[in-house]
């Protein structure tokens, strides 16, 4: 990873700290949507949050995501900003067989699932649309950056600052 990308992945590091908190604050009325012009991306980018326990720690970390629908599942990118590991959120979620998603007010129990071959190129060019920095991150690592889906199931309560204590 080049210095360039170390820096970007710090100065991300405090934005989405902020971001988490605004949203968690706000119980979702706020952090949905961010104009995210300045980072190369839309006006009007959603974005949810997602919940998961460390694989190793078991900590609890929530992490806010921009996101895609498709035919109702919700669609996140594993980018980490083109560095050369994995999120620690992507490895979690590959470690538990479910996931906790929060859409603006809204928070599920979600189940998940990387698509591959044709589905996934499809997927990658639509969330590359939504964000186009993506490009640029997969063309700064070798990794194959992933994309996963969320299919929403039973409700549960919008996510709270106390969920981060446990």
């Amino acid at each position: 990873m080049s210095d360039e990308s170390a820096a970007a992945i710090r100065q991300e590091r405090d934005w989405t700290t902020h971001h988490r908190e605004m949203y968690l604050r706000s119980g979702g009325t706020a952090g949905h949507v961010m104009d995210i012009r300045d980072v190369g991306g839309h006006r009007f980018t959603t974005h949810c949050l997602i919940r998961v326990k460390g694989r190793k720690s078991g900590r609890t970390q929530i992490v806010p995501l921009i996101y895609g629908s498709i035919g109702g599942e919700i669609v996140i990118v594993a980018s980490r900003a083109g560095a050369d590991q994995h999120p620690e959120w992507y490895l979690n979620i590959r470690a538990g067989d479910h996931v906790d998603v929060q859409v603006a007010t809204q928070a599920f129990r979600a189940s998940w699932r990387e698509p591959e071959g044709e589905e996934r190129h499809r997927i990658w060019d639509y969330m590359a649309r939504v964000f186009p920095p993506y490009l640029n991150y997969q063309k700064a690592t070798t990794r194959h950056i992933p994309v996963v889906m969320l299919t929403p199931g039973e409700s549960i309560d919008v996510f709270t600052e106390a969920d981060l204590q446990s």
